[in-house]
């Protein structure tokens, strides 16, 4: 290579550094815990398994904490739906009657529907939807210095999708996400991510303040059982009655033995919220997901805050106590 382009490719460099640092520091000060209530939207793919219901309802009775000012439905597609579109129709009527049972009537009116397909990763266009329209809206309301929260539960297309259509609420929204698994595990793709790769890297190559909770290796240890949810929510109301039930249904119908026990995924993304002492988390830079269900790492790319251990005790006992109320 000759030598001016060498000094051409340093100038860059070090333009590019300056540039990095100034990202960081806008990213670190968002990413600090807020002491403040704040306000929140929830993203959730809610009849996707049993967690989203819990989380759900953790948010909206942790009052203290967080004011949940919209929920939006996430796609999903499994053995439960034919479609993303029929995944995130059945997880926006899910939203509607866990809202009833838990007697939350005020937020229905801030309940929207979100995308009916995944990010196509050939074109990188927006899925455009209500949940998406309303995310880009709302989001103009914050800045860097009073953010929105969004704790998201599923397939991230929603808010890729928003960030997609205005990038400028990037600035404006701390993103909250249970997606991936450890850094450490064999690989990166659980549900959420697997789901919709296409918009997992935007969010990762955004520049948005993350807080990325993993699944396996980390949030897999926040689980329960039987015995234990029949112990603190059985009988204490219809809601918890509900909760109960769903999560002994599903826990027959994927678990081979009587001594299971499940994770709660999801909880964990509100929980990162209600309580700084609930979790272990420290700065990272933002990954690469790679389409071959693995990370990449760059060290000079912009950081994160990555939780790398749950309190699972703590955040039990709050969530039971809120839960039976």
């Amino acid at each position: 290579m000759p030598l001016n382009k060498e000094f051409d490719r340093t100038k860059y460099a070090g333009d590019r550094a300056d540039h990095i640092i100034e990202d960081d520091i806008r990213i670190l000060k968002m990413l600090r815990w807020p002491e403040e209530v704040v306000d929140v939207v929830i993203d959730t793919d809610t009849f996707n398994e049993i967690d989203d219901q819990y989380a759900i309802v953790y948010a909206l009775r942790s009052r203290d904490r967080m004011n949940v000012k919209a929920i939006y439905a996430a796609p999903f597609d499994n053995e439960k739906c034919h479609g993303p579109k029929e995944g995130m129709e059945l997880s926006y009527n899910e939203i509607f009657n866990i809202l009833t049972l838990a007697g939350e009537e005020e937020i229905k009116k801030n309940v929207y529907s979100g995308s009916t397909s995944f990010l196509d990763p050939n074109t990188m266009e927006p899925v455009d939807s209500p949940a998406a329209r309303d995310l880009v809206e709302r989001a103009k309301g914050y800045t860097e210095e009073k953010p929105l929260y969004v704790i998201a539960l599923g397939a991230i297309t929603n808010i890729a999708s928003a960030m997609l259509m205005d990038p400028s609420i990037i600035n404006r929204i701390v993103l909250i996400w249970l997606g991936g698994h450890s850094f450490e595990w064999s690989s990166s793709h659980e549900f959420n991510m697997l789901q919709d790769v296409a918009s997992a890297r935007v969010i990762f190559d955004s520049k948005v303040a993350l807080v990325i909770l993993p699944c396996m290796g980390v949030v897999s240890g926040f689980a329960t059982s039987q015995p234990e949810l029949e112990y603190w929510l059985k009988g204490k109301n219809e809601l918890c009655d509900y909760l109960v039930d769903i999560t002994i249904k599903e826990a027959a119908t994927h678990n081979k033995i009587e001594t299971w026990t499940r994770s709660i995924w999801d909880v964990t993304a509100v929980a990162w919220l209600v309580d700084p002492s609930f979790e272990a988390d420290r700065i990272e830079h933002s990954p690469i997901d790679e389409f071959d269900d693995h990370y990449a790492f760059d060290h000079s790319r912009h950081l994160i805050r990555y939780v790398y251990g749950v309190k699972r005790d703590l955040i039990f006992k709050d969530l039971f106590e809120k839960l039976s109320k």
